[in-house]
């Protein structure tokens, strides 16, 4: 009887491997079908090399600029507009949505506009702010953060207004400060909301800047598209495609990773 149990537990204890090792591989048949029917297709010749390249000679693409430190620097540029745009962005975003929260006057003078803003997209402002700020690097960092500030503040205050009420009187007979009040409760409760926020924020900024790169930049991963459309280099453009595609998608799944760490601590 022990040995015929042995093998039913071994199974049952790898089973969940066995699970999350397939589901892991089936995340790559997707990318991996795709790229084959791109090769395909190039390879028939269904479209012209003017119009699509393959994925072989995107790869070159990227192999020649890896090689000449065009890619990273392009990549750096963007990483770097992205930081310091999310953090202003993100930071402001916080404080106007917790004091949307915490304060009645303040969300009746201020909510109406800032939902009126929410609804237009932040390229339609990109034409005001060239006339405003030229298009050299405070211009890039004013995207991202406007990018950042709308998501964020809404996630805020939502989390804020979801704390419940037996909270904010548990601080009023402690006779809390509102400092006290933000770091022992408010951060505590708001924890999943604001990391969803900050998600969708950083993903949101990050397409921006890539869109304004291509409008008006000297470096990034958009102006290095730009600039293969321009010298019609179409491997360039599909390589700045990929790049943007994939950095997305690190961010993203980066952002989801500290939101899941953050809920087991809370869970805890």
């Amino acid at each position: 009887m022990a040995s015929q149990a042995l093998p039913v537990a071994v199974s049952r204890a790898s089973s969940p491997a066995l699970h999350l090792g397939g589901k892991q591989l089936s995340s790559f048949l997707a990318p991996l079908l795709l790229l084959a029917l791109w090769q395909f297709a190039c390879s028939l010749g269904v479209f012209p090399p003017q119009v699509l390249v393959p994925p072989s000679g995107v790869a070159r693409a990227l192999a020649d600029m890896a090689a000449s430190g065009e890619l990273q620097r392009h990549i750096g540029d963007s990483l770097d507009r992205l930081a310091v745009g999310f953090i202003i962005g993100a930071a402001l975003g916080m404080a106007f949505g917790a004091a949307m929260a915490l304060s009645r006057m303040f969300e009746v003078l201020f909510s109406p506009l800032f939902h009126t803003l929410w609804q237009v997209p932040v390229i339609a402002f990109i034409p005001m702010m060239v006339m405003f700020l030229g298009i050299d690097e405070p211009f890039k960092l004013a995207v991202v953060a406007i990018a950042a500030f709308f998501p964020m503040a809404l996630a805020t205050s939502d989390g804020i207004r979801g704390v419940p009420r037996n909270f904010f009187e548990v601080a009023r007979v402690y006779r809390l400060h509102m400092l006290d009040l933000i770091r022992r409760i408010l951060l505590p409760a708001t924890v999943p909301a604001v990391l969803t926020g900050v998600r969708i924020s950083l993903t949101r900024a990050w397409i921006v800047l890539v869109a304004a790169e291509l409008l008006a930049a000297d470096s990034g991963i958009g102006q290095m598209m730009e600039m293969g459309r321009q010298l019609f280099q179409i491997d360039v453009v599909l390589a700045g495609v990929v790049v943007s595609g994939l950095i997305g998608f690190l961010l993203d799944r980066g952002a989801r990773w500290v939101e899941s760490r953050a809920s087991r601590w809370r869970t805890a």
